[in-house]
């Protein structure tokens, strides 16, 4: 039997997830490296996302196309909007204490969760893709959103490395990201900042939640997975390192898709668990982090 086809659909799979965590592990990786702040609470950001867009398909009117592009805007406001009041009403009390801002998040990820189940049920929710176009190959058709995804990834990327690298506001995020005692010293307003920060990292991880869930149904408890995969991206990429994590991410997901084919689903993940413990065995810094020596 041809194998050609098969990795070329593993491939493709991994591209889908791979771009999925790369935005969310984007997210856990800001919030770190510019605030030094463990976020437990990320993965629940996510299910939000995943949610809203579950609301926006319900109420807004429209074609699936027109809702969820409400969605993928609306979203990811309303969470950045509830990362700012978490950042007010909790971090800045406990003035990103390393230790109590762990607490913290693991508080408010049950809140989150309870509220979501309290409001809408344990039962999975559907969303409709905006779209069902399926691109054809000689071996089988795909999933035009799935592409999709991917470019929205792509997209959002570059958008996010130019805001980095070439605006004021990632500049003020790099000097406090450097030292926020002296960047508070030459006039820039840390603290907002911080929830500024807070609130992107918020966002990526809803727009995430907001792009899986056509192919996955929103629940409570989604969120787990894709924290745990974010903290372990984050790690293997490199804490703090923006091109780490987006090669981390990419590492991961693609490894997973390719050994699917090869493996059965628990093996897969074995396997890819083990690549990444022997990155960590030879760059125990990350693929772009930082050795202790230097």
């Amino acid at each position: 039997m041809d194998l050609a086809p098969f990795l070329l659909l593993a491939a493709l799979e991994g591209l889908v997830q791979a771009s999925v965590l790369t935005l969310t592990a984007l997210g856990l990786s800001i919030v770190f490296g510019v605030m030094r702040v463990v976020n437990v609470a990320h993965g629940e950001f996510f299910m939000l996302g995943a949610v809203g867009a579950y609301v926006c398909a319900s109420l807004l009117p429209g074609p699936a196309w027109l809702t969820f592009a409400g969605a993928l805007v609306m979203a990811p406001l309303c969470v950045g909007a509830l990362a700012i009041l978490a950042d007010w009403a909790m971090l800045k009390r406990i003035n990103y204490n390393p230790e109590a801002t762990i607490v913290s998040t693991i508080g408010l990820m049950y809140i989150l969760q309870q509220m979501t189940l309290i409001t809408f049920g344990p039962n999975a929710q559907a969303v409709n893709p905006p779209f069902s176009y399926t691109i054809r190959t000689p071996w089988f058709g795909y999933s035009s959103y799935k592409l999709f995804i991917v470019l929205v990834t792509i997209v959002i990327v570059i958008a996010l490395w130019q805001l980095l690298r070439k605006s004021r506001i990632g500049l003020l995020m790099r000097a406090t990201q450097y030292d926020k005692d002296t960047a508070q010293n030459f006039g820039i307003p840390v603290a907002r900042v911080y929830s500024g920060v807070f609130a992107v990292g918020a966002m990526l991880a809803a727009i995430a939640g907001v792009l899986i869930v056509p192919i996955r149904q929103a629940d409570y408890l989604m969120g787990h997975d894709p924290l745990l995969l974010s903290f372990v991206v984050v790690i293997v990429g490199g804490i703090g390192s923006i091109p780490g994590t987006i090669a981390a991410a990419i590492l991961i997901g693609m490894s997973d898709g390719l050994l699917s084919v090869m493996l059965s689903p628990t093996l897969a993940k074995i396997a890819s668990t083990l690549l990444v413990a022997l990155v960590l065995v030879f760059k125990p810094e990350g693929l772009f982090g930082k050795s202790a020596r230097q």
